[in-house]
């Protein structure tokens, strides 16, 4: 298979490329990286992965003509371009709204033209918005609080309806938080890191007690493939880590690994705008009928993660000089 990742120089998407050029997914005889390079996507990403094992090209999604020119060099599109900064939405939702919404619109476009190939849209847990108790399920109603989420569930309800519509070989992964290498130090788990490798405290929105669940990118990624290889066009399938924590134990476990005290370290802020309580997605279709488990247990990632920042503090600092 001739595989087109696109976003593939952001973190998800990076990591996703490493595992394909190590062998660890299989199934791919070319890769085509495809990628804007904003702020998030970033080629020092990519530099450990030799180059006779992908194609990279500086592209946007949006950009019809050059997907369209693209479209004779794949068989397969693993969509992981997107804007996903809840903060960064809520500031400026446009950007959002043109590359979630219109991006993922000029690809279903391309695909159309070519209906033996196969479209795997990544998506977020964030779409259905927040809940209590209990777990969504792949049937939960889109319920989406942010101007983030609500361009990843427009994302997804198009790609339905060119399913349901041009019956397009096209399926959707929603998966829960993920953590590990590369991440964008915007994201939580990193900015926990980098703050304390830096001396500096750790700010927690309101009381710290919104719960997420936490899969590690890796374990995300082997889903992710299963879906592409063995998902049924026009399905939805939850990727859980099953590891729900709330924000301050999040903090605690990080600040028990480097052997830090809590108090000293821990400054709250006030909290964000329409703050989702709650993720959590219950998993047991992607098990049932494509046999994915997480296998990575998530102290033993956490640590790997801090250890990976700690011997990358240049990548962590010099190449995202705009981060505070």
């Amino acid at each position: 298979m001739r595989l087109l990742v696109t976003g593939g120089a952001g973190f998800i998407g990076s990591n996703y490329v490493r595992r394909l050029s190590d062998g660890t997914l299989r199934g791919v005889s070319e890769i085509l990286v495809l990628d804007k390079l904003t702020y998030a996507g970033n080629l020092k990403n990519l530099e450990s992965i030799p180059r006779d094992r992908f194609q990279f090209i500086h592209g946007d999604i949006c950009d019809y003509s050059l997907m369209m020119e693209l479209a004779n060099k794949f068989d397969a599109v693993v969509n992981f371009a997107a804007e996903s900064h809840v903060d960064r939405s809520i500031n400026s939702p446009a950007v959002f709204v043109e590359t979630n919404i219109r991006g993922t619109h000029v690809l279903l476009d391309v695909i159309k033209s070519y209906p033996e190939k196969r479209l795997l849209q990544v998506s977020t847990d964030e779409v259905y918005g927040s809940i209590r108790l209990g777990s969504w399920d792949e049937s939960s109603p889109l319920l989406p609080n942010s101007p983030y989420s609500a361009s990843k569930a427009a994302a997804d309800l198009l790609l339905r309806s060119y399913f349901v519509t041009f019956n397009l070989n096209a399926l959707i992964t929603r998966s829960s938080n993920n953590y590990g290498s590369f991440q964008h130090p915007e994201k939580f788990i990193p900015v926990i890191i980098r703050n304390l490798m830096s001396g500096r405290k750790v700010p927690l929105y309101g009381n710290g007690m919104n719960v997420r669940d936490w899969i590690h990118v890796d374990d995300n990624c082997r889903a992710i493939h299963e879906v592409l290889l063995r998902g049924k066009p026009g399905e939805i399938y939850n990727i859980g880590g099953g590891n729900e924590f709330s924000n301050i134990e999040i903090i605690r476990i990080i600040l028990n690994l480097l052997t830090m005290v809590e108090d000293k370290n821990i400054e709250m802020v006030p909290d964000r705008k329409g703050h989702d309580f709650r993720y959590s997605v219950n998993p047991d279709k992607i098990r049932q009928e494509l046999g994915f488990i997480p296998t990575i247990d998530f102290r033993t990632g956490l640590r790997q993660t801090i250890n990976w920042y700690k011997e990358n503090e240049s990548w962590t600092f010099a190449t995202h000089e705009n981060i505070q």
